[in-house]
């Protein structure tokens, strides 16, 4: 089955739909405008909503699968996730990490993050 995401003017994701393959595939195929603009004839576009943009359930293609509150970085063709914290910051493959490094995971323990610290929490 084919997902769609459809992204608003910021290009945040608002809400993510299953579609029909056979209706992707007769209008413009996987990954086309067409069948983006298609889509909207089956689900019309929310009153935020500017665009459908198609979307990987198993990652094969725009980096990963859009989530709600994701975004679409147009220029890369891509989603990424929504920041998880105000500090994490984007490495050079778009995705958050921790200013500080998560603890050895070979360390028998669990680690959480803590904004207000700034650091692990090991528990």
């Amino acid at each position: 089955m084919a997902h769609f995401a459809e992204i608003d003017k910021n290009n945040i994701v608002i809400r993510v739909l299953v579609a029909c393959d056979d209706d992707i595939a007769n209008n413009g195929g996987d990954q086309s405008d067409e069948a983006a603009e298609h889509f909207k004839t089956v689900a019309p576009l929310s009153s935020f909503g500017v665009k459908w943009i198609q979307t990987s359930y198993t990652g094969s293609f725009r980096k990963q699968f859009a989530g709600e509150g994701d975004t679409y970085d147009q220029a890369k063709d891509k989603f990424i996730k929504a920041q998880p914290f105000a500090s994490w910051v984007l490495d050079e493959n778009d995705n958050w990490v921790a200013p500080v490094p998560y603890p050895d995971p070979e360390f028998p323990a669990r680690a959480t993050w803590n904004e207000s610290t700034g650091q692990w929490d090991i528990s």
